[in-house]
């Protein structure tokens, strides 16, 4: 086997920054002058899960073995998460998928907001199979677990990927960006979208982050992206971080931020999906203890509908907001367009394909939203073209 060094240029793709550990290689999808700028730990965790993150080379070996170390999340009282899963493609199409079943655990007790870190040992993947012709490899990571890399190893050389002309797609959303409870990292809707489309995905949705950070829109300002897109909303109500006076000049700044660094490329902000919890009833959204003591993770709404006139947020109240920013700022942005997130999830998909835990999709819903986005704005003369 060949070790493949795994700072070889362009061999990680969907990253911001790349920490090095006393193991490997930790991939950051925020660059580290933002994350210094905010110590939540929500975040930091979010943004050190992979989503979107893949290893690409060409080459022609037959088998292929990946060294990771990833982080567990575990809650106390409900049942064990699944391993998170790694995708191996082959010119753009699935040829294998393996779990990592060691690593790190992170015990959370979401009663008391406790954690405990349990330090664990590297895991080696092993792919086997792959076609002996020249090809294009890439294995995504886990979306939903931290993850280093360790070594990387292949039964003949390996070069980076030629560029091959793709367009790079830049997405900030929340956790159903992130992937949620999709079935893999290639499952989730904004890879699905991306692989559909045949572009280049950059993937910033933050689970429970998506809260118009200006560290994340100077990330975004400073990322080379030829479309973007922006999902605004449901982490804005569920963490009742503002009010409608701050929620508009905040989306205003975000959108310039990004404009100083992308003045002409495609943008596309996107309203909330469907979500009975919040949809007339404000933040903050809560963990229902009953559902966990029933072995299962499920949220209820606190907030007072009776506030909303007084300013609180609901998905309601965000969706006509950014309808009515983005028709005012297209005035003189004429590459900066509005998709009603009802379009990707609405109330008949809800009737459907209720949200497990009342507010994330579950794996057949992502798979719908990515197709939905693909053709809505990603296909030829989609919201995200480009205009003349």
């Amino acid at each position: 086997m060949h070790t493949v060094p795994l700072t070889t240029p362009d061999l990680l793709r969907g990253a911001l920054d790349v920490e090095r550990t006393e193991h490997g290689l930790l991939p950051h999808r925020l660059p580290a002058r933002a994350r210094a700028q905010c110590a939540d730990p929500q975040l930091a965790q979010a943004e050190s899960q992979p989503s979107g993150v893949r290893l690409a080379f060409r080459t022609r070996a037959t088998a292929v073995e990946l060294d990771t170390l990833p982080t567990k999340r575990l809650y106390t009282g409900a049942p064990p998460r699944p391993d998170g899963v790694y995708d191996l493609l082959v010119d753009g199409v699935p040829h294998g998928r393996a779990t990592a079943d060691g690593g790190h655990t992170l015990t959370v007790d979401l009663g008391t907001g406790t954690t405990e870190h349990r330090p664990g040992t590297p895991v080696t993947l092993r792919f086997t199979g792959l076609p002996g012709r020249e090809k294009d490899v890439e294995i995504w990571l886990p979306h939903n677990e931290t993850t280093e890399l360790v070594a990387l190893r292949a039964d003949a050389p390996v070069a980076a990927v030629p560029d091959r002309g793709r367009e790079v797609w830049l997405h900030h959303g929340s956790s159903i960006s992130h992937g949620s409870d999709a079935a893999s990292p290639t499952a989730t809707w904004p890879a699905r979208a991306a692989l559909r489309a045949g572009v280049e995905l950059v993937n910033l949705g933050l689970g429970g982050s998506a809260l118009l950070d200006p560290f994340t829109a100077r990330a975004m300002r400073d990322t080379p992206a030829d479309l973007i897109s922006v999902k605004i909303g449901i982490n804005l109500v569920n963490a009742d971080l503002m009010r409608l006076r701050a929620f508009g000049p905040a989306v205003h700044g975000f959108l310039d931020t990004i404009r100083e660094g992308h003045p002409e490329t495609p943008l596309l902000v996107i309203s909330p999906l469907y979500c009975p919890l919040h949809e007339d009833t404000p933040g903050p959204a809560a963990f229902d203890l009953s559902a966990l003591a029933e072995g299962r993770l499920g949220f209820r709404a606190t907030g007072d509908p009776a506030e909303v006139p007084a300013g609180k947020l609901t998905l309601k109240v965000i969706r006509a907001e950014l309808s009515r920013i983005v028709g005012e700022r297209a005035a003189d942005d004429p590459h900066l367009r509005h998709l009603d997130g009802l379009e990707l999830y609405g109330p008949a998909d809800h009737a459907e394909l209720p949200l497990p835990d009342g507010l994330h999709p579950d794996a057949a819903t992502h798979l719908r939203i990515g197709d939905r986005f693909a053709e809505l704005a990603l296909a030829p003369g989609g919201l995200l073209a480009r205009t003349a």
